[in-house]
């Protein structure tokens, strides 16, 4: 039996579950804790865990079982959490956090909001991955693949923010983009060989723009913190908004803001949901 906490954040929602065990079916544990249907239902799996190096350590796991390099929105969800428990909430301080990109350092303060570090975007063939030769450099650093899917061509435009993402700017709202059709075909494209996240966005004004995310190992989920990242990376570089950016999901508005050279940061709402006991966890042999 398994203590849970289900946490969510502009419509994102995961079941964090603190942790130090390192033998349990974690793939499997995902799968059946986020079935919407026959489990508690989540967009992916939180362990909290202890950590040598930083004040604690997060690993994420999509609905599907698959590990994810990095997840803002989990970030920000484990944070609030970890505060809560600690008392610290409505103070003010820094906490450190080891992830599998890195050590990212969060920021909290007397209000209750947290804003996390993302860390620096990176764009080349090997960050995203993608395959060699197929995408050509346009703005500055920024890697442009053009592609057609379901007869539809799609000029995407390639940011890492630890974990890979492809953003399309359409001038229609993104609410009328058919995303449950194109998101699977350019997620599981071939030029993708690690597969990749996939936001559709759409700039309203230099200081907002809107955004859908479907993410590789989960859908289409209402918010997308790496997502939300990635896509105001490629606007700032393409000189359609300022530097701080706030991104409009289905579920929610987050908050950007990168310099244009060094970490991004990125800041939103994170809730308790409730709590409850896991019966079905099963140990590796």
């Amino acid at each position: 039996m398994v203590e849970f906490t289900k946490m969510r954040g502009a419509g994102n929602d995961f079941i964090l579950v603190e942790t130090g065990d390192m033998n349990t079916d974690r793939a499997g544990a995902s799968r059946a804790m986020c079935d919407r249907h026959y489990g508690i239902g989540a967009d992916g799996l939180l362990l909290l865990m202890p950590s040598d190096i930083a004040d604690l350590k997060m690993r994420i796991f999509n609905a599907d079982g698959s590990e994810s390099e990095m997840c803002g929105n989990g970030l920000r969800r484990m944070l609030r959490y970890y505060l809560d428990k600690e008392n610290i909430a409505g103070k003010t301080g820094k906490i450190r956090v080891e992830t599998a990109t890195g050590i990212r350092e969060a920021e909290y303060n007397e209000t209750s909001e947290i804003k996390v570090s993302m860390g620096t975007p990176a764009f080349g063939e090997n960050d995203i991955p993608v395959k060699a030769g197929e995408c050509k450099v346009d703005i500055k650093q920024l890697l442009v693949c053009n592609i057609n899917v379901a007869g539809n061509a799609f000029r995407l435009n390639m940011v890492s923010m630890g974990n890979p993402h492809a953003i399309y700017f359409t001038d229609n709202p993104v609410m009328d983009f058919p995303l449950s059709d194109i998101g699977p075909e350019i997620t599981g494209n071939e030029l993708f060989p690690e597969g990749i996240n996939f936001e559709v966005a759409r700039v309203l004004d230099r200081k907002t723009i809107e955004v859908r995310a479907w993410e590789r190992g989960v859908g289409e989920t209402l918010a997308c913190g790496s997502g939300a990242c990635a896509a105001a990376v490629a606007a700032i570089l393409h000189d359609y908004v300022e530097n701080i950016v706030n991104v409009h999901l289905p579920g929610g508005i987050l908050k950007t803001d990168w310099d244009g050279s060094d970490e991004v940061y990125l800041s939103g709402p994170a809730k308790t949901v409730f709590t409850g006991e896991w019966k079905g966890l099963r140990r590796k042999k």
